[in-house]
């Protein structure tokens, strides 16, 4: 029996973000394409058994859960330093920069080692991102550079990036991903909807801890030129961000500082599944300035729900959506009278809104968790 053994530390985290959904919609995939004589198993880090059991439970037809004595933390600085390794021997996949890179005997013993890449903001924009997060991508970087059998990048556009960061030659291969969730609508809407106190039109963006308004920010979230768009727009325009919290300081700050009424943008803070594709589908327009090219699953999922998008033209947006979202430079002077022309084309162009509905829906068909994972086994075998 053949055995792949995926990192599912992004698993635990509570509540999931977008790289436990990664780590969860692929693992499961993983499982249901298993060629004949393959089998997966996870590896986690130290835990508690609710948590162990939600990883089990997410994920039926797991052959077997390891799990470290140590924790988080622990791991990290560990294989940071490449100490501590996997038990038994073989493929092992890891679903970010998050693992046990080392030497290793890949013709002889069979053992390889696959790691996933997702942006280059570590690069790219150090200031987005804690000193100590930058310093712990550069440095797995490194280590990947060394040890790794292959990297897995979800665009072109990424791998285009790694090319210039470290010497990876052809151990890149291109994988994309897909929708985090279920987009479609639960049959509970129209109370959702209510409860959550939709305007009749309004954008959509998500936003993120420490977000500004000062354009001179380095943050990958481009919210600050959303928001400076935001008074461009007819005053009857009310933005929605899902992540910034309903009382927040700073977002009420910026609507005065920008002398907006409050209520023009509004926190919905962070939502339940069911409750995000009510709100995307609602959405008269989903706006993604961020500048951090990583894939997009918030892009992908706005194409899947209909939803017209306004996106940066950062290379790996662009690649992602094919022309089926409006691409504008969200990072020169400028930006905001950019952004506010394009999110107004669709607001005020129903035939535009419902053309650009079509072709994201289209577009995000060419994205699939089935797809990804056969391409993942097809990356082993050929290793």
């Amino acid at each position: 029996m053949t055995v792949l053994r995926v990192i599912l530390d992004d698993m635990l985290t509570e509540p999931q973000g977008s790289l436990g959904r990664y780590a969860e919609r692929l693992t499961r995939e993983l499982i249901a394409s298993a060629p004949r004589g393959c089998t997966v198993e996870a590896f986690v880090g130290a835990s508690t058994e609710p948590e162990y059991e939600r990883v089990a439970q997410g994920l039926p037809g797991l052959r077997a859960l390891h799990k470290s004595a140590l924790a988080r933390r622990e791991l990290t600085a560990a294989w940071q330093h490449g100490f501590t390794r996997l038990p038994g021997s073989g493929m092992v996949h890891a679903p970010s920069l998050f693992a046990p890179l080392a030497r290793h005997d890949r013709l002889n013993d069979g053992d390889q080692v696959v790691v996933t890449v997702h942006d280059t903001v570590a690069w790219s924009d150090p200031d987005a991102l804690p000193a100590r997060t930058v310093a712990w991508h550069r440095s797995m970087m490194k280590r990947a550079e060394r040890y790794a059998d292959a990297i897995v990048a979800p665009s072109h556009a990424v791998a285009t990036q790694l090319d210039e960061i470290a010497h990876l030659g052809d151990r890149v291969r291109v994988i994309s991903a897909a929708s985090g969730m279920d987009m479609s609508l639960p049959p509970d809407e129209a109370e959702r909807a209510a409860r959550l106190d939709l305007p009749e039109r309004y954008i959509l963006a998500t936003g993120e801890p420490g977000w500004s308004v000062d354009l001179s920010s380095g943050s990958a979230v481009r919210l600050n030129a959303l928001m400076q768009a935001l008074p461009l727009l007819p005053e009857s325009t009310t933005l929605l961000l899902v992540g910034v919290a309903p009382d927040d300081e700073q977002l009420a700050a910026s609507l005065a500082d920008l002398g907006l009424r409050t209520g023009r943008a509004r926190g919905l803070g962070a939502i339940a599944d069911a409750d995000w594709a009510v709100v995307m589908h609602h959405a008269a327009v989903f706006a993604y300035p961020n500048t951090a090219t990583g894939f997009g699953m918030p892009l992908v999922e706005a194409l899947a729900s209909g939803t017209p998008v306004v996106h940066s033209d950062a290379a790996a947006f662009v690649e992602l959506s094919a022309d089926a979202g409006t691409a504008v430079d969200c990072t020169s002077e400028g930006a905001p009278q950019r952004i506010a022309d394009a999110l107004e084309r669709v607001l005020t162009d129903s035939d535009l809104a419902e053309r650009m509905g079509y072709l994201g829906i289209d577009r995000a068909g060419a994205f699939s968790w089935r797809g990804a994972a056969e391409k993942v086994w097809q990356l082993h075998a050929d290793l």
